[in-house]
């Protein structure tokens, strides 16, 4: 009996060569399969799997884990208001180890002897692939045809034809790649440090000119809704955000930050609905948390998205910072107000029954209810005994 594969497939060029190479090079029994983080139709996945068919694989896998993804992920992220180099919300990171861990588990689950995937050896991915399924099925061994080749496109395809697959592979100007919480883009401009990517390169077309206001429902912490409409759930509200968002043209911009690898990459993304939550997320949390609440919280959060963007998602210590930034969320209820406009957006406001810039204990600039003067000398004087104390031990040093 063959040995069998199970191969993580897209329906683009480097996958479908793979299917060809592990079946009729190396003689496995290719089994394919796509995981679906919220970034395919029903129609494009269709597609995909009459594609892996025509390439002649034993059988092919659709997986749906967009709920798993925000239920374990992307809540999270909005608990941290995680932006990777306070720009990128994680699109591409947060979704690969979903993708390699749902792999993961269904190799497991058919006993394959083989997992492969179709990363180059330039990218995050091939590492996130590689640790998550290293993690999580260390008994299988990865294959990883394109990344040990180091194949051109060119010779991808003159092999695909002597096996007899002539099909139409669609060179694209730019590499794009959607999901739940966001849509990257790569192109010629990425790789360069100075150049900006052109409007067409957005999959979106800039069509709303007009202010627009919006409001957010948040309830412990997460999007339940917005201009008054409920949801059942924050994955459908995302979607429908994205939706009313991304013809403003706001959430785009270009991420520089660095790779697992070691080497500066830079990438456009398009991404309206996660920018807009963070920020209207965080600008909540600013009325209803204390100082301390928001500074810890930046701290781990920190940790949180770097351990996540370089594939460490399964260690222990991401399930306690998780407890950390849930227990947090118990008070950010309420209503955030924005304006939507041509390529912008701007945050008006806020309206929660947790919001601590209260009346009742005065108002800042102007009025104070808590305490009197003499309060506030006495306090002012404890707070400067201690430097007092320096400049008069260290005078004429170079702190003084």
């Amino acid at each position: 009996m063959k040995k069998r594969v199970l191969l993580a497939f897209s329906g683009g060029l480097d996958t479908s060569y793979c299917v060809c190479y592990l079946s009729k090079i190396k003689q496995l029994e290719v089994h394919s399969v796509i995981v679906n983080t919220g970034g395919f139709t029903s129609d494009e996945l269709s597609a995909i799997e009459k594609r892996a068919q025509l390439l002649g694989v034993k059988e092919h896998h659709t997986l749906e884990v967009t709920e798993q993804y925000y239920t374990n992920c992307i809540r999270f992220l909005v608990y941290g208001n995680i932006l990777r180099n306070n720009t990128y919300p994680l699109s591409v990171s947060a979704e690969r180890i979903f993708q390699a861990t749902a792999i993961a588990e269904k190799a497991r689950d058919m006993g394959v002897d083989f997992v492969a995937h179709g990363s180059t050896g330039a990218g995050n991915d091939q590492i996130r692939f590689d640790m998550i399924f290293n993690i999580l099925i260390p008994e299988i061994e990865i294959l990883t045809p394109i990344r040990d080749q180091k194949i051109s496109r060119e010779e991808e395809i003159i092999f695909l034809r002597d096996q007899g697959v002539d099909l139409e592979w669609d060179r694209m100007i730019y590499s794009i790649n959607k999901g739940l919480w966001g849509t990257s883009v790569g192109g010629k401009e990425t790789l360069t440090s100075h150049a900006a990517l052109p409007d067409q390169a957005y999959p979106t077309e800039i069509t709303k000119k007009d202010t627009t206001e919006l409001s957010i429902e948040f309830k412990g912490g997460q999007i339940i809704g917005f201009n008054g409409k409920i949801y059942k759930d924050p994955v459908q509200a995302i979607i429908a955000l994205n939706e009313l968002a991304a013809p403003f043209g706001v959430g785009r911009d270009i991420h520089v930050g660095d790779t697992i690898i070691g080497i500066k990459g830079r990438v456009g993304f398009e991404a309206p609905a996660p920018i807009l939550i963070i920020k209207a997320h965080q600008t909540l949390e600013k009325h209803v948390l204390t100082k301390w609440q928001i500074y810890w919280k930046d701290q781990l959060a920190t940790w949180y998205g770097m351990h996540l963007h370089e594939g460490h998602f399964w260690d222990p210590t991401m399930r306690d910072i998780e407890k950390f930034l849930e227990s947090t969320q118990m008070n950010v209820n309420g209503t955030v107000y924005l304006k939507l406009q041509e390529r912008h957006f701007e945050i008006t406001g806020i309206d929660s029954p947790h919001d601590l810039m209260s009346e009742k204990f005065g108002s800042y600039g102007e009025m104070n209810l808590a305490w009197d003067g003499n309060d506030t000398r006495g306090f002012a004087k404890i707070m400067a005994n201690q430097t007092r104390i320096y400049r008069s031990v260290n005078k004429g040093s170079d702190h003084d």
